[in-house]
Order: C-alpha cells, then sequence, then structure tokens
C-alpha cells in the first residue's frame, strides 16, 4: 500500500509517497517526492507510483509469460491444443466448484464431463453445476464481445437454472452475510449504484490496465459486491478468465488448496479497502502457476 510520509528538515515539512515491497527474501522501499503540501491529485499520485512499480516487479514477467505461452501454442498441433482445453475446463471447473462446496473429485468430475458418467452418492444438485458449469466455460471461451451485466446475468442464469431456478440470473432482492468472514456485503438497496460504477469502471478501464490486474481486480470488485444469492465467486472467477482469455494470456485454476490463502487475501482487501492485498497475492499465484514459461 502506497502511503504518505513527512520529514521535518530544518524545520520545514517534506512530503513523499513510500511503498515498501519484499524481493529475493528483502525489504524494498520505493519513494517519491510530492512537495511541501500534500496535492489535491494524491490518489491518482498514489496510484502512479503503484503502477510503475508493478510494471518494474510484475508486469515484464507476466508479458514474457505470455509470449512464451504464444510461441509454445503455435507448435501444439489443434487436436492436442483441444484437448489441453478440454483438461483445463475440468481442472477449472472441478476447483471452482470445490471451494463453493461440491462434493465430487477431480476424477468425477472428469469421467462426468469427459465420458458422461455420473457418480453415484453425490448429490444431483453438484452433478447438474459441475455439467452447467464446463457449458458456461466453454461460452466464455467464444464471446469475444465487451463483457456487460447482461453477460454475467446470462452465464448466472445457464449455470444455476437446473438447480437453484429461483435466483439463477436475478440480482438479490435481500441482504446476504458470508459464512465464515466478517464482510459484510452490500445491502441490496446499494446493488443497482455498484453494478453501475463496477461496470462502468470496467468499460473505462478495461483497455488501460494490464490484463492480469485487470482480471484480478475485476475478480475482487465483483465479488465484493456479491449481487447474487449465490454463485459469486464461480461468476467472478469465469469473468477473471474471461478477460486473460480474451487478451491472449494464459488462463488461472484457483486451487481447491489454496482456498485458505485465497479467503484470506479477499477478507483483507475487502474489510481494510486495499485492494492491493488481493492483487499481490493474485500476482503471486500467477506467477508460480506459470514460471515454466519465464526460462
Amino acid at each position: 500500500m502506497v502511503s504518505i510520509k513527512k520529514k521535518n528538515i530544518s524545520g520545514r515539512a517534506y512530503y513523499y509517497l513510500e511503498h515498501s515491497y519484499r524481493k529475493n527474501g528483502q525489504v524494498h522501499k520505493k519513494e517519491r517526492y510530492i512537495g511541501t503540501k500534500i496535492p489535491k491529485n494524491i490518489e491518482k499520485l498514489k496510484e502512479e507510483l503503484l503502477l510503475e512499480l508493478y510494471e518494474e516487479l510484475w508486469f515484464k514477467q507476466f508479458n514474457k509469460i505470455k509470449n512464451n505461452f504464444l510461441n509454445e501454442k503455435k507448435k501444439i498441433p489443434k487436436s492436442i491444443e483441444k484437448k489441453e482445453m478440454e483438461n483445463f475446463a475440468i481442472k477449472f471447473t472441478y476447483a471452482t466448484n470445490r471451494i463453493e462446496g461440491s462434493t465430487l473429485t477431480l476424477r468425477e468430475t472428469a469421467l462426468l464431463l469427459e465420458k458422461g458418467i455420473t457418480p453415484s452418492r453425490r448429490p444431483i444438485e453438484d452433478v447438474k453445476e459441475t455439467e452447467k458449469h464446463q457449458k458456461v466455460f466453454y461460452e466464455m471461451l467464444s464471446y469475444e464481445k465487451e463483457a456487460s451485466l447482461a453477460t454475467i446475468l446470462h452465464w448466472h442464469k445457464e449455470l444455476f437454472e437446473d438447480t437453484k431456478k429461483n435466483i439463477a440470473g436475478k440480482i438479490r432482492d435481500y441482504n446476504v452475510e458470508i459464512s465464515g468472514s466478517k464482510y459484510k456485503p452490500p445491502y441490496t438497496i446499494e446493488l443497482d449504484l455498484l453494478l453501475t460504477e463496477f461496470f462502468d469502471w470496467f468499460k473505462k478501464n478495461r483497455k488501460k490496465i494490464h490484463p492480469v490486474y485487470l482480471a484480478a481486480l475485476v475478480h475482487l470488485k465483483f465479488v465484493s459486491i456479491h449481487p447474487f444469492g449465490d454463485g459469486n465467486g464461480r461468476i467472478s472467477r469465469l469473468f477473471m478468465n474471461y478477460i486473460l482469455n480474451n487478451n491472449r494470456y494464459p488462463m488461472l485454476v484457483i486451487d481447491y488448496a489454496q482456498r485458505n490463502s485465497y479467503y484470506t487475501a479477499l477478507e483483507r482487501s475487502q474489510l481494510t479497502k486495499n485492494e492491493g492485498i488481493f492483487t499481490l497475492w493474485f500476482f503471486k499465484r500467477y506467477l508460480k502457476e506459470y514460471k515454466k514459461y519465464l526460462n
């Protein structure tokens, strides 16, 4: 988080922006002088410093990942590329549903989606939502227009129309709480304005912000609005991968095994209103997942 530091020199105040970060096990600081008074555009200056730091520490590596990913993709036969996408769809569907409480194992998910074998002694709701998630995922892959509220409502309706018809594709008109979290989602009366502001922000910034950063912010912002009675996490992760895929970056699976650190990063960002906490978690996760493309 970028903070304002005041230094008194010879009885006079001087103001600086400062951001601390860890690199190779050591704490580093980036500092910028902003004057003898705090400027009116201080939030813009903070954002500029943070983006400059992100460019140095993260974006160059993400761009290298993209380039090497696309170069490798050119060498892969179309049949193999198709199979790899099918494997990704299975892993993504398994993980995103498992995080939300699905009982299906990865193997059961694969058998269901590849061979149509329904697992025994599993709730039919989990089975149907697994099948529907794969369907929505492939719709998302082929969706090339700018995502809007109508897009998100359609994905949500598709995902839940067979299991939770009363909420499928509908913005909630009741207040909710998140089990196990201190974060309290917005009241229903706030949702229309928050969603309008969110999609205005997205339309304005979708071509300005680095795609990996945009994917992290979209996930955090949308899931924090929490517009649905259920499925906010799943839709947020679909939206995240829509951005990565549309910008030709490799998509990301947030593993079930990572759920504790994932939830902690989300909650800390939500409670402190510091987007950098979740962003940093996301950057590290993305870099770890695709470090093979940095060699």
